[in-house]
């Protein structure tokens, strides 16, 4: 299996924004992929947030603070169901996301459901053990659910809410991560990574950000 990367300088500081996706890529990668302590150390680079530059102007130090507007979006989210998250809402979560530490995860759910299937275990297992790393306790994360585009926009709609919840689930239940610190939000084929072939397994994802 292979990764790509992808790095995105921002104002005020340095944001990661990784995209990571798992393809066969013979025998002998598969299994290297498939090693949850080297995909936990894939994931926590990916979300690791570079600490702001500190600009010091004689015995005065300034660091570029979190925008209120944000803070007050992920407060007004937190806690919500997943179903219950406006248009609107998830639009402006999509937005902030550009600009934050993410990952893409390709998530093999059973077809059509939101069952987390057996291949996918060492991801959703390297997934719980970075985000209950030392190095990111105390982070929020939103995990966004993406189909492909096969279907009805209502049923992948639902459909990627579900295994967004579905995550969520195992992410609490397995590694005691506070339900609190994890938003979960539906995409459904809205924004598909390969726009060219909407079949394709890569729009078939789970996107874990460090809104932090």
């Amino acid at each position: 299996m292979t990764t790509r990367t992808t790095h995105r300088g921002v104002a005020g500081s340095i944001l990661a924004v990784v995209g990571l996706l798992f393809a066969v890529d013979g025998a002998g990668a598969q299994n290297r992929a498939q090693d949850p302590n080297l995909l936990e150390q894939q994931i926590l680079k990916a979300l690791a947030v570079k600490k702001p530059a500190i600009i010091t102007r004689g015995l005065t130090t300034t660091v570029r603070e979190t925008p209120e507007a944000e803070t007050r979006l992920l407060n007004s989210v937190r806690n919500r169901t997943t179903r219950s998250i406006t248009l609107e809402e998830r639009e402006q979560l999509a937005d902030l996301t550009k600009t934050k530490p993410s990952i893409d995860v390709e998530v093999n759910f059973d077809y059509g459901s939101a069952n987390i299937g057996q291949s996918a275990l060492p991801y959703v297992t390297a997934l719980g053990k970075a985000l209950s790393n030392d190095d990111l306790k105390g982070s929020t994360f939103v995990i966004a659910g993406h189909t492909d585009g096969a279907g009805s926009a209502p049923f992948n709609q639902d459909l990627s809410e579900r295994r967004a919840d579905s995550i969520k689930r195992y992410l609490v239940d397995h590694y005691n991560i506070p339900a609190q610190s994890l938003v979960t939000v539906g995409y459904g084929k809205s924004k598909l990574k390969n726009v060219k072939n909407p079949s394709a397994s890569e729009n078939r994802r789970a996107q874990v950000v460090n809104m932090e």
